[in-house]
């Protein structure tokens, strides 16, 4: 009796790993291990986001709104628990992935307010900071692309046969992955005009 489970065990073993098992959990793992990186690079702007708030405060006291607005898109990413979990729903990914967006473009506006502070900017406490900020935007940039192209290579494999099976077997599902809010925008070639804008009329 023992033999004969000891032969169906190692038959199952061997199917599982033909049938693709295997290979769904090692990307799967691939994944959540990649993820894990996006969110401690998001992690890391968010920390540096109050002290970079605070050292344009006092040069931009009149650009309260900007400030205001980076704060509260810093809160609400800080309130999104970006867990594996995430992964496997559509809905909380696209959540987070709007709310980091909005910090994002709450960045942006406040760096172009630092631009009329020249003090601020030649700051070397303030020039160590953005440093540090572009430098996080980059690890960002990365750890996206080796999500984006984990998600690819997962997703690939349990959409395809006969492997497909063997995740229907499982429920194993598709991943969210990362997509460009304004692709329409972007994909429209930016008009260049060197030509000054006309003087208004008197």
């Amino acid at each position: 009796m023992r033999k004969i489970l000891t032969v169906l065990a190692a038959f199952a073993c061997l199917s599982l790993t033909n049938c693709g098992y295997n290979a769904i959990q090692g990307q799967d793992e691939q994944i959540k291990a990649n993820w894990s990186e996006v969110v401690n690079q998001y992690q890391r702007r968010a920390d540096l986001v109050p002290n970079l708030v605070n050292s344009v405060k006092g040069f931009a006291q009149q650009e309260k709104d900007v400030l205001l607005g980076v704060t509260n898109a810093r809160a609400k990413v800080g309130s999104i628990q970006a867990t594996p979990e995430v992964l496997n729903d559509p809905a909380a990914f696209q959540k987070f992935q709007a709310a980091q967006s909005e910090l994002s473009s709450a960045l942006s506006r406040l760096l172009v307010v630092t631009e009329n502070y020249p003090q601020l900017k030649s700051d070397a406490l303030f020039k160590d900071l953005m440093s540090q900020l572009e430098g996080t935007e980059n690890r960002i940039t990365v750890a996206r692309n080796r999500y984006i192209k984990s998600v690819q290579d997962y997703n690939v494999t349990i959409r395809s046969f006969p492997t497909n099976l063997t995740a229907m077997m499982f429920s194993y599902k598709e991943k969210p992955n990362f997509s460009v809010e304004n692709e329409k925008e972007i994909s429209t070639a930016p008009k260049v005009d060197f030509n000054p804008a006309p003087a208004p009329s008197k």
